[in-house]
């Protein structure tokens, strides 16, 4: 049926009940009048008879279709009339020829629907099928799904587009039966999207990380951070030092098949080893690393980052787990350097002291000592290929010594000492990841005032500006807000078991992924959210 069309436009999209009664009204307008406009009138302007009835067939008329129902919702739909798609006996998984390399989505959306893969031919009545399109405008985690004709094209400039394209199909399929005929054209508002574990203080197993990853898949979320080191353990196989690995830990080739899982779901694993404070599973095989204070008295993880053997005995880590992970990230820390939180760090820690000043001149100070820190062990990583991350509070105002500028900034708080801010980081050209601890922080047993963070606050309150607090940055500041994570952390590890920790983040995990890929307030309410969250499983 010509000449109209419904489009779902990002803040303006409809609850699915009232775009059904809005596209069924527009269908029966559009099937009770003529094409002319003039059906009770001559061509004259008199009036002439009305047509008879129209014979009995069976054609079927269709109502305009609605935007298909899935986490995060899509960015715009063309609506259209038509039975829409979905899987049935004759249905396959095909890739156009060229396409090649989208060979394991294809086959991974086959096992899905249970349908047929095809392989590189053409497609075929209800088929759906999987294009690489280069030229294709919206960047590289863009798609666009086409339905029509009784077949589906996915299409994307990138493999991880493309990927996503199979997403909403699936979701589609799942919440409705059926793709909706019509157009999708999405992408996401932010270009990293994730969660974050904290598996140093509780030790997670390989399968329940493999079962996060495909949970994320389907939320279109793409970094997986692993926190594998901390005073409590350190956990993952080491060659240059087993001996600072805890009992329960991940053998290396275990990460290597979450790694593999983790890339043929287009995420990214974020490693870190947090230093020079958190150590302390490492120091307890190196106690002569410990830093002490004047009275001789060790601060527990805190390694002493004026004693050169400090940094060998890292930058060795980093090297051995940058092979590991590889990837395009590296998380430094940098957070909580015991040493910092003193009244005067320079008379607690006077060999410290003594180095700063020797190091930055008269005005040196401790400080400047743990930021050189971070740059030194950014310059280790940084050759490797990783762009390095660390933490807010370990970015200090008014020393001798700045972070690197390429450091991105992990904003999580605006309590610890040093946590300037946002403002300041992004007056300053830097880049933000937005970790709120007033929202996304997710800590087992809720120790220091935590609370387990709701969807629904996130849903309805949080958006990437709200780095801090409850108020948001201007706006001035989005591209340099590359995105968020939700992140777990495990201080009172026994508070909750593996199950329990995945169904208390079920929720906010999926209005996380909502709010980091459609821009602006959701339309639907909380309440239509958890039940299509219910419906897709």
């Amino acid at each position: 049926m010509g000449g109209i069309r419904v489009i779902v436009h990002p803040g303006r999209a409809r609850t699915a009940g009232v775009m059904v009664a809005v596209a069924a009204a527009l269908s029966m307008t559009v099937t009770g009048c003529s094409s002319d406009d003039s059906a009770d009138t001559g061509g004259d302007g008199g009036p002439r008879a009305k047509p008879a009835a129209p014979t009995p067939s069976p054609t079927r008329s269709y109502p305009l279709s609605t935007a298909p129902a899935t986490i995060p919702s899509v960015r715009q739909h063309d609506a259209a009339r038509g039975p829409g798609w979905k899987p049935g006996p004759a249905a396959g998984i095909v890739v156009a020829k060229g396409s090649e390399a989208l060979a394991d989505e294809a086959r991974l959306l086959a096992g899905e629907l249970k349908i047929a893969y095809r392989g590189a031919v053409a497609a075929g009545p209800g088929d759906v099928e999987l294009v690489l399109a280069p030229s294709q405008t919206g960047g590289a985690e863009s798609y666009t799904v086409r339905t029509g004709g009784g077949k589906v094209r996915i299409s994307g400039p990138d493999q991880s587009g493309v990927f996503y394209g199979t997403r909403t199909l699936k979701q589609a399929v799942r919440s409705g039966g059926v793709m909706p005929e019509g157009l999708v054209q999405d992408r996401p508002d932010r270009p990293q999207r994730g969660l974050m574990v904290d598996i140093a203080r509780k030790s997670f197993t390989a399968d329940w990380i493999e079962d996060r990853l495909r949970e994320m898949a389907d939320l279109k979320l793409n970094q997986l951070g692993l926190h594998f080191s901390d005073d409590q353990g350190f956990r993952i196989e080491s060659d240059t030092h087993p001996e600072i690995v805890s009992q329960e830990h991940l053998t290396k080739d275990q990460v290597r098949k979450i790694l593999a899982l983790a890339s043929s779901l287009h995420i990214q694993v974020v490693p870190e080893i947090d230093s020079p404070g958190h150590l302390g599973a490492v120091l307890a095989a190196y106690p002569q690393l410990q830093l002490r204070d004047v009275g001789g008295r060790t601060v527990r993880g805190a390694i002493d980052i004026g004693n050169p053997e400090s940094a060998r005995l890292v930058d060795e880590l980093l090297r051995e787990y940058a092979d590991l992970f590889g990837g395009r990230f590296w998380h430094l820390g940098g957070d909580e350097y015991q040493a910092l939180v003193r009244e005067n760090p320079e008379t607690s820690f006077p060999q410290l002291a003594a180095l700063a000043r020797e190091q930055y001149g008269p005005e040196g100070r401790v400080q400047d000592l743990a930021t050189d820190w971070v740059n030194d062990r950014a310059a280790v990583v940084r050759p490797l290929g990783l762009r390095p991350k660390a933490w807010n509070d370990g970015f200090f105002r008014g020393g001798s010594v700045s972070v690197d500028k390429d450091v991105e900034v992990a904003y999580w708080t605006g309590k610890e000492i040093g946590a300037r801010p946002p403002e300041e980081y992004l007056a300053e050209g830097r880049k933000l990841l937005n970790l709120n601890d007033e929202y996304m922080y997710y800590v087992l047993g809720e120790p220091n005032d935590f609370t387990y963070p709701t969807g629904k606050r996130i849903y309805e309150q949080w958006t990437p500006f709200v780095l801090r607090g409850t108020e948001p940055v201007p706006e001035k500041y989005s591209k340099q807000i590359v995105g968020g994570q939700f992140a777990v952390w495990c201080d009172l590890a026994q508070a909750q078991t593996q199950a329990q920790v995945a169904s208390g983040i079920r929720m906010p995990l999926r209005a996380t992924a909502q709010k980091l890929w459609v821009p602006g307030a959701p339309t639907a309410s909380w309440a239509d959210f958890q039940n299509l969250a219910n419906r897709l499983g």
